[in-house]
């Protein structure tokens, strides 16, 4: 299945219920933060940005004010009391959904945040042959045996053990019936297992590590902290004209012709200011400039640059290095290239050596080539604030 292409319909239930006292603290790790927002909202974003038809949280009851808040804003979300166990709290959310009767289910855990959509849609897929379908990571570690008196007992058979990991898929109708009619331990912990002790088959399909769950306090600041770099990339072209002024990195370059554009068409700003924006997830140049706005008609686009390394500021990250480079046939850009580069460092706060400005010819092919227009390329690197 397309990664992008629409999924089929499914419900989703995500468990929240539990206290998560070995992270630490007097919160349950669910409601914790994580790179600013609450653990649970991150999959629960996730399930509803992936086309979840009804969302189901199920929580302990003394935790809906907090719930409701961690949530606020996220349409269609239903909360539901959760039981003593695992197992009471799953029934409860699938039988929350025995109105709507929907033809899939996916049973999630909330300290599980980083959800991607693919492994939603393998899940999805894997359902048209099975009642159920989970996803596992293989074990590449050897596994020892332990006796009870913790002496190596023997060895498992690696190649045949998986990890697993939710969410886990089902058909809504076996696996309300398997959790109705659950005879096994109190709290069964795995759904898979209920299912499968009712007759159903479950399929395996590949996880993610990125889906690693989130149990000691040392996992919830490794899942809080930014990376420690970013790198992003800028691409941008105008057309030269007669009687319009050529701005390129700041500079104002004498020439015949100059850049045409609703702003001052400074390729070479736009291509930093859009690598910068990258590098932090911010969109691009015309997301916070758009050029259907009368007041950027003819602005400096270092006011564009300058806004970019201030979001990049917010964001928590410092800029490092930039490397530019212009495509072009004229102007020479060697004479004016200190200049330039003088200028990109003043607008982004940095030092001239953190700055490289290239130039380069297409040897005559295409628009450049025939003098019709200027194109630029920039890389950022932007690292971590201390």
């Amino acid at each position: 299945m397309d990664s992008a292409a629409p999924l089929p319909s499914f419900a989703a239930i995500v468990v929240a219920a539990g206290k998560g006292l070995r992270v630490g603290g007097d919160r349950p790790k669910q409601f914790r933060d994580l790179r600013g927002k609450p653990v649970i909202r991150w999959s629960v974003e996730a399930l509803a940005r992936a086309g979840a038809d009804l969302l189901v949280v199920v929580i302990a009851p003394d935790t809906r004010a907090e719930a409701e808040a961690a949530l606020a804003g996220i349409a269609g979300v239903r909360f539901v009391d959760g039981g003593a166990t695992r197992q009471d709290s799953v029934r409860a959310g699938l039988e929350a959904l025995a109105a709507a009767a929907p033809e899939r289910v996916l049973i999630h855990d909330a300290a599980r945040p980083d959800l991607p959509r693919d492994v939603i849609a393998r899940l999805l897929v894997a359902l048209e042959s099975d009642p159920g379908a989970i996803p596992v990571l293989p074990v590449v570690d050897s596994i020892a045996l332990a006796d009870a008196s913790e002496r190596m007992a023997g060895k498992a058979e690696r190649e045949r053990l998986r990890r697993v990991q939710t969410p886990q898929a089902f058909r809504y109708p076996a696996i309300l019936g398997a959790h109705r009619v659950w005879q096994g331990p109190t709290d069964a912990g795995d759904d898979a297992q209920v299912l499968m002790a009712h007759g159903g088959s479950v399929a395996l399909v590949a996880g993610d590590e990125r889906l690693r769950k989130i149990t000691f306090a040392e996992d919830l600041m490794d899942q809080s902290a930014a990376p420690a770099f970013r790198i992003g990339q800028g691409f941008d072209v105008h057309r030269l004209e007669a009687g319009e002024e050529l701005w390129l990195g700041g500079v104002l370059i004498p020439h015949d012709k100059g850049l045409a554009g609703h702003s001052d068409a400074d390729v070479a700003l736009h291509a930093i200011t859009d690598a910068v924006l990258g590098a932090v997830g911010e969109g691009d140049i015309g997301t916070h400039f758009p050029p259907s706005d009368p007041q950027w008609r003819g602005a400096r686009s270092g006011r564009f640059l300058e806004h970019a390394v201030t979001l990049a500021r917010a964001a928590g990250y410092t800029i490092a290095n930039i490397d530019l480079t212009l495509v072009c046939e004229a102007p020479k850009i060697g004479p004016h290239r200190p200049a330039m580069r003088a200028e990109v460092a003043r607008l982004m706060g940095v030092g001239e050596d953190a700055v490289s400005i290239k130039a380069t010819t297409t040897e005559k092919l295409g628009f450049t080539g025939r003098g019709e227009g200027i194109a630029a390329q920039a890389i950022v690197l932007v690292t971590r604030t201390a």
